[in-house]
């Protein structure tokens, strides 16, 4: 329920009536190949037999939406069509001189590399266009008034996207159009919490001047990558101007696991959504925060993940009448990641116990280094960010 200092959102829905989670889905997004390799550079160095498929596939995807179909939580889901972005919309985020470099870039018919490990090939643009459109359609779903609860189904992913750049196997930057959208619709104030493996540089970066949104970002220190990863997802990246305090980011050691994600989520996340009262939330998630995936060291597992899904529904009970907006991000391994969603939307979805069974091995976790880090954060964020001074 919204507090009295932030009313109800127009044309919110009724509590009760996003019950079921909605799925955005469009066949159209496996058409993107990002081609083989040694693991994701796209170079065959000649003396290897097999060669990487790249991580970024459309393999991990159709496993996803298998899951979802035919695992056991198909009944408490429905099923929506996604459609590609129009030009006009892309321009909210995007700068025109980037999406026509890109327009450009394929229509030439041929692979291209836009930044390490990140290539724009034949079917690729159609992709980024029907994955930035369906995350518009599932915005559009919930600011219309026909559910609370929202999950785009997305690929290519978008979360290092920059308004004038590629990024990190991201062309459109899929959830930071949506949160635009939804600013664009009246709603005052929109929060994100990204818990990808990597820092959600691309997002934070085109919010990171405005005190109307409120980027955050639960990562492995990875620090930048390159001239198309400038940022290092260090915690005093806190924004600028206007939106000084309103980037918040939460880089965790690697190993971090179940517990040391929950007492991240408890000690830095829910406080800060509590003072700064959003109107919609959106979840940006990644499995490759997982345990065995090969982009990331962090642990989690499905218990993680839907403790997580549970704590985001919490506050999104609490201030945004129950809504909130579901992003796919990374999550490279094949099948684990796949668990891993399932048991991310059982915790959005708040249902009493978990529908299946996690299938693999735990890693150890350095649970006790992580919340020391966490209450380092959280000294540093009292000093440094004005609206959190009470926290």
């Amino acid at each position: 329920m919204a507090s009295e200092s932030s009313p109800p959102p127009a044309g919110a829905p009724p509590p009760g009536l996003g019950d079921k989670l909605a799925v955005f889905w469009d066949e159209g997004m496996l058409a993107h190949d990002a081609g083989r390799g040694v693991f994701d550079s796209g170079r065959d160095p000649g003396f290897l037999d097999v060669l990487d498929q790249h991580p970024e596939n459309a393999d991990r995807v159709r496993n996803m939406v298998s899951i979802l179909r035919r695992g056991p939580i198909a009944h408490f889901l429905s099923w929506h069509s996604g459609r590609p972005a129009h030009a006009s919309e892309l321009l909210s985020f995007h700068s025109s001189e980037y999406i026509e470099e890109l327009v450009q870039t394929n229509a030439t018919g041929a692979k291209k590399k836009l930044c390490e490990g990140t290539f724009l090939n034949p079917g690729s643009w159609g992709a980024a266009l029907l994955a930035a459109g369906t995350t518009l359609s599932s915005a559009k779903h919930i600011l219309d008034g026909q559910g609370n609860l929202a999950y785009a189904l997305v690929r290519p992913p978008g979360h290092h996207a920059q308004p004038d750049h590629a990024d990190g196997y991201c062309f459109l930057n899929n959830a930071g159009l949506a949160v635009q959208l939804a600013l664009d619709s009246g709603r005052a104030k929109v929060a994100v919490v990204d818990i990808d493996v990597h820092y959600g540089n691309g997002t934070a970066e085109g919010f990171y001047r405005t005190d109307t949104v409120l980027t955050m970002s639960l990562h492995m220190m990875h620090g930048s990558w390159g001239p198309s990863h400038p940022q290092s997802g260090s915690v005093d990246e806190i924004g600028e101007g206007k939106g000084l305090g309103y980037n918040l980011n939460i880089p965790l050691p690697n190993g971090s696991g179940d517990a040391g994600y929950e007492y991240a989520m408890n000690e830095l996340v829910v406080p800060s959504i509590d003072k700064f009262q959003p109107q919609l939330l959106f979840l940006v998630v990644g499995q490759d925060s997982s345990a065995f995936d090969p982009n990331g060291r962090q642990c989690l597992t499905m218990e993680g993940y839907r403790k997580i899904g549970q704590i985001m529904r919490r506050l999104a009970d609490r201030h945004c009448n129950g809504q909130i907006l579901v992003v796919q991000e990374g999550g490279y391994h094949i099948t684990y990641s796949a668990y891993c969603l399932h048991a991310t939307l059982e915790g959005v979805l708040d249902l009493e116990a978990p529908l299946l069974d996690d299938p693999i091995a735990y890693y150890p976790e350095d649970d006790k280094y992580t919340m020391k880090v966490v209450d380092m954060i959280k000294s540093y964020w009292k000093e440094s960010v004005p609206f959190l001074k009470e926290i």
